[in-house]
């Protein structure tokens, strides 16, 4: 009888929790193994419950998903389009405009929105009101083949970390998830031979698991992973960009069995506090407000061996991936995300000026205003939007100074941005945080 082998992206409930000490590799037992069945580690291949050459050639089933048509299926964009972070079914997201061009909505896997449904649901928190403030139902979460748009998942995660009162739930979940149940991303760098070989693969295919997340690695005087997105503004997020920085470099530890300490680790977007439990985890400082989200490693560690290391399942499924990645669609990026992320990081520097975001995306600043002209947009409306929405956003930050904010959004002088956000609110921002309060 053949074990039919199903990789889901982050599908099921959290099952396992790391401590900030040494990194426990019992977490995923001696073998590389997924919801019970061994799929590699073992010393005699004949021995594994999964005939792993027949994977492709399952007859379909009803309600069952092989291993081909998982991998393959979903980087079309049929009825499941791609994993990582949300999904989408045969009606979409209830968020989404069905006269929409549906290419341009970064998709993903919605493994993340479901640990949080669980956070919840041990919690006692009701969720069916949290998914319709997101633009999402309990019917597409329910079915692990559903995929949703990244954008929903942002707002369900922040909708989440309100209700459950913790602030950090991308890093809460990071520690507690089984990483097994990333599917294909984990199983692809578990298999790899030495850590720099499986982050490097985890680069090449993330955007299979989610067309947002752009994954990059670089080597140098050190190994460096850096984070960002496409066709989704960046500053829009913080729960899901810190569930993927602290999620990578736990699972780094696990597979290598080593407690991996960075040489830096940095992430964007603004915290006013309560980060000293993320340094603990990270082993040394996390630096909030940065330009970049990433974290370096010592050069050393690419050698470092994994422990479920396995060529054979390896070049298995790197042509599952290859195929994937060669049908996924095109770039989704719209120009104005990317004009967006990249005044994000010119922002506390003082005045953002176009020839310098125009330089940062490889264009001319004639060419940037003529395509953002040709959405219909300009750069003066984009950039003050983005003040206004950042502001917004800090203002919720009740330990956060207005002058703070007033300098992260690039305001040298807090009546200047006073009058500014009353312009853009018709509020002041005392007043607009009085209102969030109450």
């Amino acid at each position: 009888m053949r074990t039919r082998l199903l990789l889901n992206d982050l599908g099921g409930a959290p099952r396992c929790n790391a401590e900030s000490g040494p990194a426990d590799t019992s977490e995923l037992g001696g073998k590389l193994t997924y919801r019970g069945h061994e799929v590699a580690g073992s010393a005699d291949p004949s021995s594994s419950p999964v005939n792993l050459p027949l994977l492709s050639r399952f007859a379909p089933v009803p309600g069952v998903v092989t291993l081909s048509q998982t991998f393959v299926r979903r980087s079309h964009g049929g009825n499941c389009p791609c994993p990582g972070a949300s999904m989408m079914s045969n009606g979409t997201s209830s968020a989404l405009n069905s006269e929409q061009d549906l290419t341009s909505i970064p998709m993903a896997g919605g493994g993340l929105s479901r640990l949080a449904i669980a956070r919840l649901q041990s919690a006692g928190v009701p969720v069916t009101e949290l998914l319709r403030r997101a633009g999402l139902t309990p019917e597409a979460i329910a079915d692990p083949e559903e995929r949703l748009s990244v954008r929903s998942q942002i707002k369900f995660l922040d909708e989440a970390a309100t209700a459950l009162k913790d602030d950090c739930l991308g890093f809460t979940l990071a520690r507690e998830f089984d990483p097994r149940e990333i599917g294909l991303l984990y199983y692809v760098m578990a298999s790899s031979q030495t850590l720099g070989d499986g982050l490097k693969r985890v680069a090449r295919y993330s955007q299979i698991t989610n067309e947002a997340l752009v994954v990059r690695y670089q080597e140098g005087n050190r190994l460096l992973i850096n984070l960002t997105y496409s066709g989704v503004p960046r500053h829009s997020d913080r729960h899901q960009i810190e569930f993927c920085m602290f999620g990578v470099l736990r699972v780094c530890r696990m597979l290598t069995g080593q407690k991996l300490v960075p040489q830096h680790f940095s992430i964007a977007h603004h915290r006013s506090g309560g980060t000293s439990e993320m340094a603990r985890f990270v082993g040394t400082k996390v630096e909030f407000g940065a330009d970049r989200d990433e974290f370096a490693l010592n050069l050393d560690a690419r050698e470092l061996p994994l422990i479920h290391a396995d060529p054979y399942l390896n070049d298995l499924l790197l042509k599952y991936c290859e195929t994937a990645l060669a049908d996924k669609r095109g770039n989704m990026s719209e120009l104005r995300t990317r004009v967006e992320n990249a005044i994000s990081s010119l922002l506390p520097h003082g005045r953002v000026l176009v020839e310098d975001v125009a330089r940062s995306l490889g264009m001319s600043e004639r060419t940037v205003a003529r395509k953002l002209s040709d959405e219909g947009l300009n750069f003066t409306e984009v950039l003050q939007q983005l003040r206004r929405d950042l502001a917004v956003r800090y203002l919720n930050d009740r330990k956060l100074h207005v002058s703070k904010i007033a300098w992260l959004i690039g305001f040298h002088e807090v009546s200047a941005f006073t009058h500014a956000f009353k312009r853009w609110t018709g509020k002041t921002p005392s007043e607009m945080r009085t209102a969030n309060a109450s």
